[in-house]
């Protein structure tokens, strides 16, 4: 028989050191249809369709909530998701047998009353009558926060097992399988977790490096292993959640013996503590990074600046000028930043390519950044800021699929730089974003990058070099200097 599915979707990473909070205006929402409309978009919900298609289930599709990292969200938003989720659960429950629940979550999302909103979700889920032993299954970002609320509340969440995310689709496509094994065996999986005692920056939490490497590793060793594991997930965390169970974490979906579970679990701990170290990757200065490109030749490819501290996809502004300073302090030309200042683009709006212009960009976003920079230099172009992602597997692709919108755009041109200012901010995952606004990246000498990891899969095959570098700002790897109260004790770097 047909069976009937419910979905939805709520995404999130929420800075909580940020000054900027996150509203309803901020939300990029579609209802019922319009998740529909996802097939063929490359987001995890098309990655979900993908399967429901071939199992030919009846479709239930709720919300879809999606917000760009930034600081904590009015609770009033979660409360506004949760009652139309449940309002359509307590529905169907009551119109017919509902089979099963499917989610495409973060797991790093704080509202202004909650620390923990994807295990609350998951507990007023449960609290539904007819609710309380449906197969609730789905994906989750490899950069949450995992809890036990969470594994409690949910029979099989997938994480990401890449980053940069290149594979969010494809392990929603995984989740959605394993929900049609669990309905077509007639068995329940049940989850358990365990948070390490670590703790690392962004920069550590690559999966082409150690410790993320060796750690993914051993989790495809155990579900190889059998036991009844059908998935174990490495969560490599977000540092910049002010939560309990902020860092590393580790769960498993079996139905297996507990025992079998805790073994996984008690392995794949250990590693990451017998590696801890390694997840906290040195960085350089930044004057000196750019006196070391300055002295390269000009031809193969750029240089990228790679700024951490102004990560956009962790919740960063994205208009530290810090970078830019250092490019026109060195005098490196053929270079190019791009800066989110929805105020400098529209003091553009008049503009005609080739004219001199004056402004002041930046540097709004954060108080802890180099601040706004007066700049004079010559208007190029506007656009849009609309345009279509190159890679398919994309970072960013996961819960914003393949058509980006950056907002009103424009380039200028100062002693030699390029500076690409959007309206809204945009993480640099795809080299579209930069071909889009008719600037080329394999052409450039250098290149700034408000990144940590997820641009790698983009510019590492263009570039000729990447120097990671130590600024002042909100995502700022040197974790240890944020002003944590909510932190569990004994978490290294906290406690080494």
């Amino acid at each position: 028989m047909t069976k009937t599915i419910l979905i939805a979707a709520l995404f999130h990473e929420t800075h909580s050191f940020v000054e900027q909070g996150t509203f309803l205006s901020d939300f990029s929402i579609r209802r019922g249809a319009e998740l529909l409309a996802r097939r063929g978009d490359a987001s995890t919900i098309d990655g979900f369709l993908e399967v429901a298609d071939e199992e030919e289930w009846t479709v239930i599709p709720v919300n879809d909530y999606h917000a760009a990292p930034a600081g904590p969200v009015d609770h009033a938003v979660f409360v506004q998701f949760t009652n139309e989720l449940l309002t359509a659960l307590r529905q169907s429950l009551a119109s017919g047998p509902l089979d099963g629940i499917w989610l495409s979550l973060h797991g790093a999302h704080v509202t202004t009353q909650s620390v923990d909103v994807e295990g609350d979700l998951l507990r007023m889920i449960r609290a539904v009558p007819g609710a309380e032993n449906l197969p609730i299954f789905g994906v989750f970002d490899l950069h949450a926060n995992f809890t036990e609320l969470m594994s409690e509340g949910a029979n099989c969440l997938v994480a990401y097992r890449e980053n940069p995310h290149t594979d969010s689709r494809d392990m929603a496509v995984l989740s959605a399988r394993l929900l049609a094994r669990s309905l077509a065996e007639g068995v329940l999986p049940r989850m358990y977790t365990r948070n390490a005692p670590v703790m690392w920056a962004p920069p550590g939490t690559g999966t082409a490096d150690r410790p993320m490497k060796d750690l993914e590793a051993l989790a495809r060793q155990i579900e190889g292993e059998g036991n009844g594991i059908w998935v174990a997930n490495v969560i490599g965390g977000y540092s910049f959640s002010d939560v309990p169970s902020a860092g590393v974490a580790f769960s498993v979906a079996t139905t297996g013996s507990t025992e079998d579970a805790m073994d996984a679990l008690d392995r794949l701990e250990r590693l990451a503590i017998d590696l801890r170290e390694l997840g906290q990757p040195p960085e350089w200065d930044l004057d000196e990074a750019v006196l070391e490109i300055k002295s390269k030749s000009d031809t193969g490819g750029p240089y990228l600046i790679v700024e951490p501290s102004d990560n956009i996809g962790g919740g960063a502004p994205g208009d530290d000028t810090a970078v830019l300073r250092a490019f026109l302090r060195h005098g490196i030309t053929n270079a190019a930043v791009a800066i989110a200042d929805a105020e400098a683009v529209a003091g553009l709006a008049t503009a005609q390519p080739g004219e001199k212009v004056k402004l002041t960009i930046g540097g709004k976003g954060s108080a802890l950044g180099a601040g706004p920079l007066e700049v004079e230099g010559i208007f190029l172009r506007r656009s849009d800021g609309k345009y279509v992602l190159e890679d398919r597997n994309s970072h960013i692709v996961a819960s914003r699929g393949v058509n980006i919108d950056m907002g009103p755009s424009a380039v200028i041109e100062v002693a030699g730089v390029t500076i690409l200012l959007s309206s809204d901010r945009m993480a640099p995952a795809d080299l579209g974003q930069l071909r889009s606004q008719g600037i080329i990246p394999e052409t450039l000498k250098a290149f700034g990058i408000k990144a940590a990891v997820q641009h790698r899969r983009a510019y590492d095959k263009i570039m000729r070099g990447s120097y990671t570098v130590s600024t002042p700002g909100p995502c700022t790897s040197k974790i240890t200097t944020l002003p944590y109260k909510r932190l569990r004790p004994n978490v290294f770097p906290f406690d080494a």
